[in-house]
């Protein structure tokens, strides 16, 4: 056969090799199973023996501590092996089986390529005395010559400037040594592996950064407070959809109610949980605000919408993954036993009995946030204490074989088991989802609904005439001293005389003997006051001078209290200070 013909049909080979390695290297996102395909696919089409040793930084998902060349690359980088192939059953060329550390001397050329990142090339391995066999171990050294290595190739695993590990191919059975053509198509072949290897570890990163940053956002201890008992669950999707963009939170209220939210970011991976968490943010300082569900979701739309604006690409093309988002924010008063809440394009709540009936109530289902298509609707009910509200994302009751209908007929059979603590309720609802992983995250946020009643709860009513500041006083007093409170009296008078005397100035009662000024106390974690009037004003609060002749009050209302804030109700505004009940931190509500 001619040299051009023998050229020819090993550049064939060489692109059948190649064609191969396509098919064949890279087909996971899993490192180790990565190296063992570059092994398999080396023998016997290019060596005889192969191994590939990766970096543990590499198998534990983190960046290598430096590049060749570098004031780091002095230490060798401890290696793990990663794959393995042999044309003789059971390698007893290696040293070392796969999943194994990998050591080797300091000046043995595995070594000196992994530090320096630059090929090794034996052609025809020389045994005679000062030759590299002087640079390896005896162990080493034996398996040579028991099984005849006679062509060395040792090629760096480069990735983005980085070693990830190295690459062995050495011939025993063949006789022919290594050539410039093998090590060009060993070079190609573990350039290919190490693309595999570095997208699978930047992927594992990402998802784990993702997982990480939003278990992190997502709350640590919620807590109903005295409004309700609450438990939770939150299943991320499994590793080939990746983390997505759920939250739930359960936000403390003044007068003893409570937020309830559940959300979900469309998308998945570290952008939507890094948008997740600025939403989450969004709702609690919208929530501080007490603004009612319905205004909350249209402030909250708002926000998506410039968030999408301030990510936005040029010529105004969206750079990541759609802010599109739907929500779920619900606000329950165990006084009143009344629940308003308001959706923008989320799932309805279900609603279960004390006799384990399940209901989804129909509400206004509203736009996904984002679209801009507010306004939102919200909706009242009243909850009889003890009712369970269940909140969720579409991962609950949607999957591939069954529409939304047949999911929620599913969840509501879940769910409708009287007399089921929280947490097995939780669990019954989770574990009714269809076998294997879900396809989108999953998350339920139940909370069994508290009342407070006349023990807890004072209130009264009064014309707006300066007389009846006395009178208030005198009331608030006696109503702490039938708590046990006397300790707070002295504080909670003054704080009631500041405050019925502003309702009475600024209130638009003075000039209007039908409109009366509202009084009430509650009794729970904290012992809350609050005053209302028919004024749509809301107060502010600023530091007096020693000239100011007004101003004080607000001032000295704060200097008394745990916690102090103004809300909008239907006929007007109410005011609401918190105090703590013992001397010192006061408990969590």
């Amino acid at each position: 056969m001619s040299a051009d013909e023998t050229g020819g049909r090993r550049a064939r080979e060489r692109l059948r090799i190649l064609d191969e390695a396509g098919k064949r290297i890279g087909t996971t996102l899993d490192v180790m199973r990565t190296g063992q395909e570059l092994a398999d696919l080396a023998v016997p089409t290019l060596a005889d023996y192969a191994t590939v040793d990766l970096a543990e930084s590499v198998l534990l998902r983190e960046e290598p501590a430096a590049r060749p060349g570098s004031e780091g690359r002095k230490r060798t980088p401890a290696v793990r092996r990663a794959g393995l192939a042999s044309v003789r059953p059971g390698a007893g060329e290696s040293l070392f089986a796969r999943g194994d550390p990998v050591s080797a001397p300091p000046a043995s050329p595995f070594t000196g390529v992994l530090r320096s990142g630059r090929a090794h090339l034996e052609p025809v391995l020389n045994a005679s005395p000062g030759t590299w066999l002087d640079h390896i171990d005896a162990a080493r050294a034996a398996k040579v010559r028991e099984h005849r290595m006679h062509s060395l190739m040792l090629l760096p695993i480069r990735a983005r400037g980085a070693v990830l590990g190295v690459a062995t191919f050495m011939r025993t059975r063949d006789p022919r040594p290594f050539d410039e053509d093998d090590l060009l198509l060993a070079e190609e072949l573990v350039r290919r592996a190490a693309i595999s290897v570095d997208q699978a570890r930047q992927y594992a990163r990402e998802h784990s950064a993702a997982l990480a940053l939003q278990r992190h956002l997502l709350p640590r201890r919620p807590t109903g407070g005295a409004a309700a008992d609450v438990a939770w669950r939150y299943l991320p999707a499994d590793s080939h959809h990746g983390v997505g963009g759920d939250w739930f939170d359960v936000i403390p209220l003044s007068g003893a109610r409570v937020a309830l939210v559940v959300g979900d970011v469309v998308g998945h991976g570290i952008n939507a949980a890094a948008t997740m968490g600025r939403l989450r943010t969004a709702v609690h300082t919208l929530a501080d605000l007490d603004v009612p569900p319905d205004e909350l979701l249209a402030a909250l739309d708002k926000q998506v919408t410039h968030l999408a604006e301030a990510d936005a690409g040029p010529g105004g093309a969206p750079a990541g993954t759609t802010m599109t988002t739907t929500c779920l924010y619900a606000v329950y008063d165990p006084v009143t036993r009344l629940c308003m809440m308001a959706r923008a394009g989320h799932p309805p709540p279900a609603l279960i009995d004390a006799h384990g009936g399940v209901t989804f109530p129909d509400l206004p289902v509203g736009a996904p946030l984002g679209l801009g298509m507010a306004p939102f609707e919200s909706v009242t009910l009243e909850l009889p204490e003890g009712s369970v509200l269940a909140l969720y994302t579409d991962g609950l009751i949607e999957d591939r074989d069954h529409d939304i209908g047949f999911g929620m007929d599913r969840l509501g059979a879940a769910l409708a088991r009287p007399g089921l603590a929280l947490e097995d309720l939780c669990s019954s609802a989770v574990g009714s989802l269809p076998a294997g992983a879900p396809n989108d995250d999953v998350t339920l946020l139940l909370a069994r609904t508290r009342s407070l009643g006349p023990g807890h709860v004072a209130s009264w009513r009064f014309p707006g005439d300066a007389a009846v500041v006395s009178r208030a006083r005198s009331l608030v007093t006696r109503q702490l001293a039938l708590w046990g409170l006397e300790h707070l009296a002295e504080s909670t008078e003054l704080i009631v005389s500041e405050l019925v005397t502003n309702a009475i100035v600024h209130g638009n009662v003075k000039c209007d003997r039908d409109r009366t000024i509202g009084l009430r106390l509650i009794r729970h974690a904290v012992l809350t006051c609050e005053v209302s009037d028919s004024s749509h004003s809301r107060p502010l609060l600023h530091r007096p001078t020693a000239t100011d002749e007004h101003g004080r009050g607000l001032f000295l209302v704060s200097r008394l209290s745990r916690a102090w804030g103004a809300r909008h109700v239907p006929d007007g505004k109410l005011i609401w200070v918190d105090q703590q009940l013992t001397p010192g931190p006061c408990p969590e509500p």
